[in-house]
């Protein structure tokens, strides 16, 4: 599976951005996705996925009722819809994707084979 996000760039704090990824080769059906971010010289951080087997959505408790994952099987496509952005959202972001990724893993980035080469996030004023 091939990976490509998009829809970054820079926003003001409270603005909304709507991130997307592609993917080809292989259809994500039967995957676990999820979205990731790292700033420089830190760790990548979860931020939200979806479960590959009960399509259950899990987000990060820092962005718990602003941000919202989404997948379409039909198109190949994971979304990650950010609002009310703030300055610490502020990363690059990955989205990422695996076919034995189970619940209890769903946040840990070594548990993903596929990963994209990720969409820069800036928010500033």
């Amino acid at each position: 599976v091939q990976l490509q996000a998009s829809g970054g760039g820079l926003v003001q704090p409270g603005g909304s951005l709507r991130l997307s990824c592609a993917a080809s080769g292989r259809t994500l059906r039967g995957h676990a996705v999820a979205w990731f971010r790292q700033v420089p010289g830190m760790e990548r951080n979860f931020v939200a996925a979806i479960d590959r087997n009960n399509g259950g959505v899990y987000h990060a408790d820092s962005v718990k009722g602003r941000f919202t994952i989404s997948r379409d099987n039909a198109r190949n496509m994971v979304y990650l819809q950010m609002n009310s952005l703030r300055p610490e959202d502020a990363a690059v972001y990955y989205c990422a994707a695996g076919s034995s990724v189970i619940t209890s893993n769903l946040a840990s980035p070594t548990a993903y084979a596929y990963w994209g080469l990720g969409t820069q996030v800036t928010v500033s004023s």
